[in-house]
């Protein structure tokens, strides 16, 4: 395949707003693959129910995910949404095997990886398990960035280190909104694909045990989280998800409405109403 050729076959819907690619996981890969080979400064979020929540209350966070060049259903209810509008095949193109799956492909076609987000401890784990797993894999550094805002100087030095480390795929683990905004900022800086996966960083170093496939299978690995951390993670799941099966519902009725329109049948005349 050559590089670009697959860049003209983009897919998107809309789910609430917010534009979320429609493909399999071989033409997330290739896509991913063909911009890492020729260094391109690209930007892929993955996209959990969360994330379009907060596109809907956040305009800021709303034109970050537009200005992506690949949005991936990470969540199983905006999975199963793209289902719903005709790709019948929609997998749950999540970050943390996404992760796993291009570390494995980089393991093998030699490209390098850069690790940013986390802490260092966490940090640590993480190369450790990625190496174990996949021996061929190169990394080519990794960056745990303070709890706080950057400042530019902070910020141009992380750029020139990652650019001059020849990593093509830099992983963003910061969580959501931040890893959008800091994908966003450096989006034609950064000479490689960004790719931000949320909690990714903690499920493959093992600070965070991740679900059971069942569950992962049947859109419940939002439950099993919400009860490793209730507290922290209750607003977060409930209300969001709450907040997308209402506007969702909405929406139905509102495509519904439009399609009976005009020549709405009249149940008790059995004629067109007026």
């Amino acid at each position: 395949m050559e590089a670009g050729q697959v860049l003209e076959r983009r897919t998107v819907e809309s789910v609430l707003g917010v534009s979320v690619d429609a493909m399999s996981w071989d033409e997330a890969g290739d896509r991913i693959f063909s911009w890492a080979a020729n260094r391109e400064s690209r930007v892929v979020c993955v996209c959990s129910v969360h994330s379009i929540v907060t596109a809907r209350q956040d305009k800021a966070h709303g034109h970050r995910l537009q200005a992506a060049d690949m949005v991936t259903p990470d969540g199983a209810p905006v999975a199963w949404t793209l289902r719903r509008k005709g790709h019948v095949a929609q997998d749950r193109i999540n970050g943390p095997d996404l992760m796993m799956k291009c570390c494995q492909r980089a393991a093998e076609t030699g490209e390098k990886i850069f690790l940013y987000g986390g802490s260092f401890s966490t940090l640590q784990q993480l190369e450790k398990a990625l190496l174990t797993r996949f021996p061929g894999l190169q990394i080519a550094g990794a960056i745990s960035p303070p709890f706080r805002e950057l400042t530019e100087d902070e910020n141009a030095a992380i750029v020139e280190q990652i650019n001059d480390s020849g990593a093509s795929i830099v992983w963003v683990g910061l969580g959501c909104p931040k890893q959008e905004i800091w994908m966003h900022a450096n989006r034609g800086r950064i000479n490689a694909v960004i790719i931000g996966v949320g909690a990714a960083f903690d499920f493959h170093s093992g600070a965070i045990k991740r679900a059971p496939l069942w569950m992962q299978r049947n859109g419940l690995e939002w439950l099993y989280r919400l009860s490793q951390d209730p507290r922290r993670l209750a607003g977060r799941y409930l209300v969001t998800n709450s907040i997308f099966v209402w506007a969702t519902l909405q929406e139905m009725m509102l495509s519904k409405g439009r399609a009976r329109k005009p020549g709405r049948i009249s149940k008790s005349a059995g004629q067109l109403d007026q």
